[in-house]
């Protein structure tokens, strides 16, 4: 091998292994759904609060109540949509199954059809659908994959979902929080939508480098998204306002 085609290789691995590497599946979904819920959820009810009252004890025991009943919540939500993704996938796996078994002919077609329109033809088609039906377990899964566009759901990824989705959402929510316990109220709500923007941004910036997109059009459709929802909470505030006792 001469050195430009050495130097060709080695390009193209630093492209493929650091420049430009792959990421494979990771836990960002539900990060992201628990962080961003349970900041713009408290945030909302914080400053809808800090609204209707100067009472900084009332905010934040408005805030730690939001944030535990958020937690649990939105964990729970993501247990049992995630128990029922499992269900769905095993309750259709199992219909494949039965079709490979009792109509084989009908699902041959369908694996034919499925290949066809992927630009196979002639002998190397009648390939391709002898060498998946050969092994049903590996034609179920092409049907599965193909066909219903369902990918399989560990059994147990429910509790760890659910773990990962109400941790995130605790984490989230204390973010607005933290100038309530430090800073007199009026300038805590101003800087705990300056924090939360800034946190919504940074999430939103994070999110487009691992998927696709503008990291500075993500961040900032993110933060104006979260923060115009909270505000919705502080107008409601204002329209419950509790007069200062003299």
């Amino acid at each position: 091998m001469d050195e430009s085609s050495k130097s060709l290789d080695v390009h193209a691995f630093e492209l493929h292994n650091h420049l430009d590497p792959h990421h494979r599946a990771s836990n960002l979904s539900d990060i992201i759904l628990g962080g961003q819920d349970g900041l713009v959820n408290v945030l909302g009810v914080i400053l809808g609060v800090a609204a209707a009252t100067s009472d900084p004890r009332i905010v934040i025991a408005a805030g730690m109540a939001a944030t535990f009943a958020e937690s649990v919540s939105m964990g729970a939500v993501a247990y049992t949509s995630t128990q029922a993704d499992h269900a769905l996938y095993e309750s259709e796996l199992a219909r494949e199954h039965r079709h490979v078994r009792l109509v084989p002919a009908l699902e041959r077609d369908e694996i034919r059809e499925i290949y066809s329109k992927k630009g196979f033809e002639g002998a190397l088609l009648d390939q391709v659908v002898d060498t998946i039906t050969a092994n049903k377990d590996v034609w179920v899964a092409v049907m599965m994959a193909e066909e219903l566009k369902l990918a399989p759901v560990a059994k147990f990824g429910a509790v760890r979902s659910a773990l990962i989705v109400g941790a995130a959402a605790i984490v989230g929510s204390l973010i607005p929080m933290a100038p309530f316990f430090l800073l007199p109220i009026a300038i805590a709500i101003w800087a705990s939508i300056l924090i939360a923007g800034l946190a919504l941004f940074i999430v939103g910036a994070y999110k487009a480098r691992l998927t696709v997109g503008r990291w500075s059009r993500s961040g900032i459709e993110m933060a104006v998204i979260g923060i115009v929802s909270a505000l919705v909470g502080y107008a409601v505030g204002l329209l419950f306002q509790v007069p200062a006792v003299p």
